[in-house]
């Protein structure tokens, strides 16, 4: 497998913590975003540009194979968000919320456009990646470098069942420390099942970014554990309150619109995913049978289903 480069984009707005081991200190401020670049069409400056953007508690890595499917015709870009992966932690823990993050890929973007001028501009959001998508795609009055094309949102809605959010709240931020990387994979299938079926080798892969190596020689998650607080500081009533916001972001978006939904979601319901068919940008759904929150975009039927929508000619419905 192709390796991807890692790149970074400095982003203003919120301080970083400045003692993160081993990274060097973004100045006053600012913070570091690290980004997975892949590209294998032979144009190290392809108009076509995919941002994939990964759940809440995962970070960038999570689109390896869905990036090398894609990488041989656009430029995949898989942005680390703030607190994870290789991104720089927040000073303030309250920064870890959607419209900083936006924020942070408005200047990714802006990065990468200066660089080398897009043509092409679409997106994939898994669950926290698809509400950023939503942010960025239906503001209204957003310098975008282009206009958003198409857009996928896997698994994620206006509305969000408070359920799920309890149930992630259960382990979001929990100080653990793992002996090997198979004791994180395995702990870490145990709040993954959701997921959907995986070989070990698949599970394997997709947990080696989500863990870092301790002092000691052992293992902990990627994420910076404060990422907790403003999720747990979010109230029933907040969040149902939030949904008109997201409904009107969703109602603005433009660019063609695929749904992905486990048939097993307990985050997306299927009245939302239906509702989302018949208003705002009317996105085609697709259900994944056998999987719940979220489908990896790992198993080829997956692969081929994005795939075949953000690479079909214009004018031409998605699979």
């Amino acid at each position: 497998m192709n390796e991807p480069r890692l790149n970074y984009v400095l982003c203003p707005g919120a301080a970083a913590v400045a003692s993160l081991p081993g990274r060097e200190a973004a100045p006053t401020g600012m913070h570091r975003m690290a980004y997975w670049e892949w590209n294998a069409t032979g144009d190290p400056d392809h108009p076509h540009v995919v941002i994939c953007v990964h759940g809440l508690s995962r970070q960038g890595r999570d689109f390896d194979t869905l990036a090398q499917a894609l990488s041989t015709r656009v430029r995949v870009i898989c942005p680390d968000v703030v607190g994870r992966g290789q991104s720089d932690w927040l000073a303030d823990p309250m920064g870890y919320q959607i419209p900083h993050y936006a924020a942070d890929m408005l200047a990714l973007l802006a990065q990468l456009h200066h660089r080398a001028p897009m043509q092409t501009l679409d997106w994939v959001g898994t669950s926290m990646g698809g509400l950023i998508g939503m942010a960025v795609a239906g503001q209204a009055g957003v310098a975008l470098p282009v206009p958003m094309r198409r857009l996928v949102l896997n698994d994620v809605g206006p509305v969000i069942q408070w359920d799920a959010l309890q149930r992630i709240g259960l382990y979001l931020g929990q100080p653990v420390q793992f002996g090997s990387l198979q004791h994180a994979a395995d702990a870490l299938w145990a709040i993954s099942t959701s997921f959907g079926p995986h070989t070990p080798q698949q599970w394997l892969d997709l947990s080696r970014a989500m863990v870092r190596k301790l002092p000691d020689g052992g293992f902990t998650w990627h994420y910076d554990p404060a990422i907790a607080m403003a999720f747990r500081s979010l109230t029933q009533d907040a969040a149902a309150a939030g949904e008109a916001t997201l409904w009107q972001l969703y109602d603005l978006i433009t660019a063609r619109t695929l749904l992905l939904r486990g048939a097993d979601s307990d985050l997306l319901s299927r009245q939302t995913a239906h509702a989302m068919s018949m208003r705002g940008p009317r996105a085609t759904m697709v259900e994944f049978e056998g999987v719940g929150h979220a489908p990896t975009l790992v198993a080829d039927h997956q692969v081929r289903t994005v795939a075949d929508f953000l690479l079909a000619a214009e004018g031409v419905a998605a699979a």
